[in-house]
Order: structure tokens, then C-alpha cells, then sequence
């Protein structure tokens, strides 16, 4: 089995914030002139969450997508899995991200996972990605899933509009440890 299915690490960016620099020397700016009178305070507005903070939860309709995502391949119809994609969509299977740019790529890269999966949990992810753990199963037609039947797998996914925007694996640290006894 090759190794590098199972193992690749999840790179998310962190979206880069503003120093406010102009906003904040405009403001000191008009600020008026001390009077002796009191100025009320400003009301703090609410804090917004972290841009790269896991959401509480995963939207069930996107699990429901990936679940059925996973069935389709597993039972191998690899037509019917690639129709869950977008196009175009972004993926990573222990590769550099690639965009597939067409449905024939979208079959391809499908065509390509030697394994079926079958869907055991979810967890939610920054970046609206939620991370999906599969156990691993041998699936008609094309790839030959072999010592990795069984291991589990995990993936993070972004969903829009009912369709996978982004696959990529996260390292399975279960597996990594198991091959280092």
C-alpha cells in the first residue's frame, strides 16, 4: 500500500489581519480637544471569533454530502462519487494541493483512491473544513485497497452548495504509530 495515501499534512493558511494603522491615527485625529467635561465611553462592540477557530459543530448536510460521497465509492461507482464534487475543486492525497479544473479530472483523482471508506465521525475544523475519519474497505473496480483494509483514514472537506470544494488527508496519527511498532 502505498504509504503516501495515508499520510500528508492539512495546511490551512491563517488569513492575515489589519494593523487599523490609518483608522486609528484618523480617529485620534478627530478626536476633540479635552474640555473638562466627561466624554461618555464608546460601547465596546462584541468580539468576533478568531478567523481560524474550529466552528462548534458540522453542518449535518455536509456530513450527509461526504457520507454519501464515501457509499458511492465504496460500492464502486466512481461516476456517481465524482458528482459530489465541484468543478472546479481543490485536492490533496499526500501531494502538493491540486485544482481539478474539469469533471474528467474530478473521475480521475476519484478513480485513483485504491480504497472504499466508510464514514465513522466527524469534527469540526477552521476554515468552514470539518475533518471526516473513515474506516478503510477493499471496493469493486479499479485500486486494491490491500493492507490498508481496515486502518482508518481522515480527511478534511469543505462543502458548498452540496458539493466537495476541498479534500484534503490529514495525517492519521493512529496509523502513523501503529507502523512504527
Amino acid at each position: 500500500m502505498r504509504s503516501a495515501l495515508l499520510l500528508a499534512a492539512l495546511a490551512l493558511g491563517i488569513a492575515a489581519c489589519g494593523d487599523g494603522g490609518d483608522d486609528a491615527r484618523d480617529t485620534a485625529e478627530k478626536a476633540p480637544a479635552a474640555t473638562g467635561q466627561a466624554t461618555p465611553a464608546p460601547e465596546a462592540e462584541p468580539a468576533e471569533p478568531e478567523p481560524t477557530a474550529p466552528t462548534t459543530k458540522t453542518d449535518p448536510a455536509d456530513v450527509r454530502i461526504v457520507r454519501a460521497w464515501a457509499d458511492a465509492l465504496r460500492h464502486g461507482d466512481v461516476n456517481i462519487a465524482a458528482r459530489y464534487f465541484a468543478v472546479p475543486s481543490l485536492v490533496s492525497n499526500g501531494t502538493r494541493p491540486l485544482e481539478l479544473k474539469t469533471r474528467a479530472e474530478v473521475r480521475f483523482f476519484n478513480r485513483t483512491l485504491p480504497c472504499g471508506a466508510r464514514l465513522i465521525g466527524t469534527e469540526p475544523a477552521p476554515k468552514g473544513f470539518f475533518i471526516a475519519t473513515f474506516r478503510l474497505t477493499e471496493r469493486p473496480g479499479e485500486g486494491e485497497c490491500g493492507s490498508g483494509t481496515g486502518a482508518t483514514a481522515r480527511t478534511a472537506f469543505r462543502v458548498r452548495d452540496e458539493h466537495i470544494t476541498d479534500w484534503l488527508r490529514v495525517q492519521d496519527i493512529g496509523s502513523a504509530l501503529d507502523s512504527l511498532s
